[in-house]
């Protein structure tokens, strides 16, 4: 009967990992060719505790489509965020370009895009 009740109480406490971080669901990208170089990004995911995950997965895509147009680099313009029902949005305008673009907020796309797909965020 021992060994019973330990063996039920040690299955109790293997099913409680609440604690474990839940995995974002990425619900896709629409990319929009502004003027040029200037791309908009609206992406949108579920899952996620913070808006920083809606902003990579907005980033993990600039990087992409800068290396699918032939480009190194992407600069953000701006992103503003919002979230409904536990729905992350973000709409991210991006400068792509073939060299180390002005600013602070800038990406290296081939970099960006392998930290993306080690972290498991999909790109466009």
């Amino acid at each position: 009967m021992g060994l019973l009740a330990t063996s039920l109480l040690a299955g109790c406490a293997g099913g409680q990992a609440t604690d474990a971080p839940q995995r974002p669901t990425y619900l896709g990208v629409k990319t929009s060719l502004l003027d040029g170089d200037l791309v908009n990004f609206d992406v949108a995911l579920t899952g996620a505790a913070t808006p920083e995950a809606v902003e990579t997965y907005a980033q993990c895509a600039a990087a992409q489509y800068a290396l699918i147009r032939g480009y190194s680099f992407a600069r953000l313009v701006r992103t503003n965020v919002t979230e409904e029902g536990g729905t992350w949005r973000a709409d991210a305008v991006y400068t792509i370009s073939p060299d180390l673009p002005p600013g602070l907020a800038t990406i290296d796309a081939v970099v960006t895009v392998a930290d993306c797909g080690t972290s498991s965020i999909p790109t466009v």
